[in-house]
């Protein structure tokens, strides 16, 4: 989905979940983010939900897990999905097992929320991104879209740093370490070559 694609069914989800009178709040993560937050622009296949929120009566706003999404907004999800030619799940939380694994450090404090009618979308900041793009990257390899993000993104040492240092606490197994510092190290040089 390129990112005008992505706005535009938001913004149709949006409206069918006012005409049935519902909302939802929606903290999204992966390229979807990227590209709402106009860090990256690349094509995308899905949304990924990393949580839901919900808003408190004092006006906060408290993060809650993602699953289940709310039935009428997968009902809407599936008519947009048919309108724009999009996959059945692109909107999904197969990122759900993450939020049980932890989240990077502030990270509801640093949301900012766009708002496509009664669709909230909560989008995470700079800091969080990159620490949860590195942990993708360590998963999936330097060929991998997550790595190219990064690349993308051309993080600072002390964002690396911060980031580098929430990715070891997610993963205690022997080796990690190492195959952290790999994709870091391999991130300077790629990103160094750009500047």
């Amino acid at each position: 989905m390129e990112s005008f694609v992505l706005e535009e069914a938001l913004a149709a989800l949006g409206g069918l979940l006012a005409e049935r009178k519902t909302e939802a709040r929606l903290v999204v993560v992966g390229g979807a983010a990227l590209n709402l937050r106009g860090y990256v622009f690349r094509t995308t296949n899905d949304v990924d939900v990393i949580a839901r929120a919900r808003l408190e009566e004092d006006g906060t706003v408290e993060m809650i897990p993602p699953e289940p999404l709310p039935a009428d907004l997968v009902k809407a999800a599936a008519v947009v999905a048919r309108d724009f030619g999009l996959r059945s799940d692109w909107i999904n939380t197969e990122i759900a097992a993450q939020w049980r694994g932890g989240l990077p450090p502030n990270f509801a404090e640093g949301l900012t929320w766009k708002q496509y009618n009664t669709l909230h979308i909560g989008l995470p900041d700079r800091a969080a991104l990159i620490a949860l793009k590195l942990f993708a990257a360590v998963d999936r390899g330097p060929r991998s879209v997550h790595y190219q993000d990064l690349v993308a993104l051309a993080p600072t040492t002390e964002e690396m740093e911060a980031a580098t240092a929430w990715v070891l606490s997610q993963d205690a197994g022997s080796g990690f370490a190492g195959l952290v510092e790999d994709v870091v190290m391999q991130l300077r040089s790629d990103v160094g070559r750009q500047n």
